[in-house]
């Protein structure tokens, strides 16, 4: 068991939040109960993950996607107004990590990301470097863009995106998850095969023809789902709390 504030600690330590330049506030976003003896992790502050905390006996929810965005409407309405109720209702503490908790270089979500698809970082890239850059752990490479494509969806279990235009072998790999669409061109001039990230818009197609840098849309959720649970456990261990992920599925 420990209290909200030595939690918040404990993140604030391990995040360095006070770094970066972000959209929205980090760190406790919702005051509860004052002591904590079990969090709940999860990708976003949904009414459903919410409402899963509540069901699992939750003190604290950690997520990468709180409640509060910078530039949005303050009023406390419709889904504001009932995810606000739920937490103040049952006295749940609400943390969420943005940018740090993408970029931490071991719980962060492009770290675990890179863990999971076998890539060893060996470089940054991008504003304030939440991009990673290097190459798989196993062999030296990938044979097409289209054989990264198909371990990607195997490890994500979900259908890729992939733009190309060549048939080239795949060495250096970069990946920035989530909607990192605006990285690709530091990625290409980082020295990328090839750009892994969560979500593509339109100019990305053209920039991957034209540029011979293939580009891999993964899924926002998918590619963000592994930085707060691990992020979660270490503090849990470190503060000898409970822990338990929640995935609530999302197809974006």
């Amino acid at each position: 068991m420990t209290d909200r504030n030595q939690l918040l600690q404990a993140l604030d330590t391990l995040l360095q939040p006070e770094r970066f330049r972000d959209y929205g506030p980090n760190g406790l976003q919702v005051e509860g109960r004052a002591e904590v003896r079990k969090i709940v992790s999860g990708v976003t502050a949904s009414r459903a993950l919410i409402e899963a905390a509540i069901q699992a006996q939750a003190d604290a929810i950690l997520v990468h996607h709180g409640l509060f965005w910078r530039g949005q409407d303050g009023r406390v309405t419709g889904w504001m107004k009932q995810r606000l109720a739920l937490l103040l209702s049952h006295d749940i503490n609400l943390y969420a990590y943005h940018l740090p908790l993408d970029a931490h270089p071991d719980w962060g979500n492009n770290a675990q990301l890179g863990r999971q698809l076998g890539l060893q970082a060996e470089g940054r890239f991008g504003e304030q470097d939440l991009g990673f850059i290097g190459r798989t752990t196993q062999g030296d490479g990938f044979a097409s863009a289209a054989d990264l494509a198909t371990h990607v969806g195997q490890v994500l279990n979900r259908q890729i995106t992939l733009v190309q235009s060549g048939a080239g072998a795949i060495k250096n790999i970069a990946w920035c998850t989530g909607g990192a669409q605006g990285y690709f061109e530091a990625a290409i001039a980082a020295g990328a095969d090839a750009f892994i990230t969560g979500e593509i818009s339109e100019p990305q197609a053209h920039y991957a023809r034209e540029s011979g840098v293939a580009y891999l849309a993964c899924g926002h959720h998918a590619t963000e789902r592994y930085g707060a649970p691990a992020l979660a456990a270490q503090v849990a261990a470190q503060l000898g709390l409970v822990h338990e992920f929640i995935d609530i599925d999302n197809p974006a």
